[in-house]
């Protein structure tokens, strides 16, 4: 198993452990921190859990690209787990920031958590676009 297959796949299971925590929160309703925290929830389940298990599976297992680069270009992997985890610890921060007290910089950092997490997509469909051929 490659080393980014299993730091994706790590990541999507310290994710998952984290949304089960902050799911068991949020039932309880204690604060409108733990409320406001809902999107940044559901983002460590879609985001963090599943899609990367998605892409650290798909990285591993997807068709050879070549014989030299069977995962195709590796630093456009690295790259794609950098910018999702980036984006999605701005998410977890900043989410629940803004519930409490809404802000120019809460605002901009969920933009800035958007777009890197985007990129990531963008980047993982680059990568993973040219191995996916007929025999």
């Amino acid at each position: 198993m490659p080393t980014l297959t299993r730091w994706f796949l790590k990541a999507a299971l310290l994710y998952l452990l984290f949304a089960l925590v902050a799911g068991v929160l949020l039932v309880s309703s204690v604060s409108k921190f733990i409320t406001g925290f809902f999107p940044a929830y559901f983002h460590m389940l879609t985001f963090g859990w599943l899609t990367q298990l998605i892409f650290g599976v798909a990285f591993w297992m997807f068709p050879k690209y070549s014989i030299a680069k069977p995962r195709g270009h590796e630093w456009l992997g690295w790259a794609t787990f950098i910018l999702l985890n980036t984006g999605l610890l701005l998410r977890i921060i900043f989410e629940p920031l803004n519930a409490i007290a809404p802000s120019l910089m809460n605002s901009w950092a969920l933009i800035a958590s958007a777009i890197l997490q985007w990129l990531s997509g963008f980047s993982f469909v680059l990568n993973t676009w040219v191995r996916i051929k007929e025999r």
